[in-house]
């Protein structure tokens, strides 16, 4: 099932489909709420029209020869002419007017680059950087639209970026880089005609931060593949998951660790009494920080619990000049969670932060490592903290199933502006 472009598809680079069904049926899926949720669906006013373009999408049959290894043989030849549908795109026989070719398409290109300056003085390569043109909106609102059309790409190492075979209409670009939490937004809105090529320039994208990093948890990638993914209990086991190449940089797990069923109950069997403690600087997150928050399974009540995940961090020089210390809590998938953020002291039930309801992606249960991104800039009074150890409680409040969970992808903390 060949899709040599996903300009007609819902909610941006990342989104996540379903590609098969029960026994041997492929699926192309144009829109849906997988690994959304109510998010990503559309939704019309009275009396709206809408029309909508979706494809072509190429099925292409292969054949090997009884001497040649069929895996090998039928896969590459599909890569194969996966580029060459590709390279093809936009198609030329298509009939119709909503359909477009390739000259009656624009162009964009450009360069992204990053500014943190309390990373590097100077000007970073957005490397490998996502950048794309999305119908206008605010920054990171393309993850949840399906109405207009998309045209995404991937910077080159050095920032560089051409966006090709744009429809007509009006757009706003907008990017995201791995290593870097934040939606990056271009302030002009670009209106493609037939045949622009328009140059952009160097554009910059500062993330946000207010001060240091003092600790930090993960990798800011909109995903929870580094954390701890533990084995999955051997009555459920796919075994297709378990012969995957394994990544250097979590060798020996298999990439794809996390495809599997019940992952969500093995927390309950490795943290038997108590919840999750991390301690910064001695914890190692891809060992010490399992991949999802989610409810634990009472037994004897036959019912579900709130987790509480506690952070342990050890403050020097704590500034109490009436500042402010910044958490960024960045989440890679949420399902009806509600998150609470709690710093010190005993009652964990007063916190600085809550959420309210957020998310319905199922990620988890559809054996997945994200759904849609979601950032927390949350204010630390201060005279919350405390010269020594100090505590951060993150309570996942929502227990009426075995679902309601979050994912984090990064958590910060920042020293206040002129701290050091």
């Amino acid at each position: 099932m060949i899709t040599p472009s996903n300009e007609f598809k819902s909610g941006g680079p990342l989104k996540q489909d379903l590609t098969s069904h029960v026994g041997p049926t492929m699926l192309s899926m144009f829109l849906s709420a997988h690994y959304g949720g109510d998010d990503v669906k559309l939704r019309f006013e009275e009396g709206e029209q809408w029309r909508k373009v979706f494809g072509p999408v190429f099925v292409y049959l292969n054949s090997a020869s009884d001497a040649e290894d069929p895996y090998t043989a039928l896969w590459e030849d599909a890569k194969q002419q996966m580029a060459i549908q590709v390279q093809d795109w936009p198609y030329t026989f298509p009939a119709s007017e909503d359909f477009p070719k390739k000259h009656q398409r624009g162009r964009v290109h450009g360069r992204l680059l990053v500014r943190d300056r309390y990373i590097n003085e100077g000007f970073m390569m957005a490397d490998s950087a996502y950048v794309g043109l999305a119908p206008l909106g605010e920054p990171g609102s393309w993850q949840i639209e399906g109405k207009g059309y998309q045209f995404w790409t991937n910077a080159d190492t050095k920032g560089y970026f051409h966006i090709d075979n744009i429809r007509e209409g009006d757009y706003n670009l907008y990017a995201f880089v791995r290593g870097f939490i934040g939606d990056y937004k271009y302030d002009v809105n670009l209106t493609i005609t037939a045949g622009d090529h328009i140059n952009l320039g160097n554009l910059v994208y500062e993330p946000p931060r207010d001060g240091p990093t003092l600790w930090e948890i993960g990798i800011p990638d909109r995903t929870a593949e580094e954390f701890y993914i533990p084995d999955a209990n051997p009555k459920y086991i796919n075994k297709l998951y378990l012969s995957h190449p394994t990544s250097e940089a979590k060798a020996p797990a298999p990439v794809d660790r996390f495809r599997q069923y019940g992952l969500w109950e093995r927390y309950s069997n490795i943290y038997r009494e108590s919840d999750l403690v991390y301690e910064v600087g001695v914890s190692n997150y891809q060992r010490d920080w399992f991949f999802a928050q989610v409810t634990r399974k009472n037994e004897t009540k036959n019912a579900y619990q709130a987790t509480t995940w506690t952070i342990v961090f050890n403050l020097t020089n704590a500034d109490h000049h009436n500042s402010t210390y910044k958490l960024r809590v960045a989440l890679a998938s949420a399902t009806y969670a509600d998150l609470h953020v709690q710093v010190n002291g005993p009652e964990r039930y007063n916190p600085i932060f809550r959420s309210g309801l957020v998310g319905a992606d199922n990620s988890i249960a559809r054996h997945g490592i994200h759904g849609l991104y979601h950032l927390f800039n949350i204010d630390v009074p201060s005279d919350l903290l405390i010269e020594g150890t100090n505590l951060i409680f993150l309570t996942q409040s929502k227990c009426d199933t075995a679902f309601e969970e979050v994912m984090y992808d990064y958590i910060r903390l920042e020293g206040p502006l002129n701290s050091h």
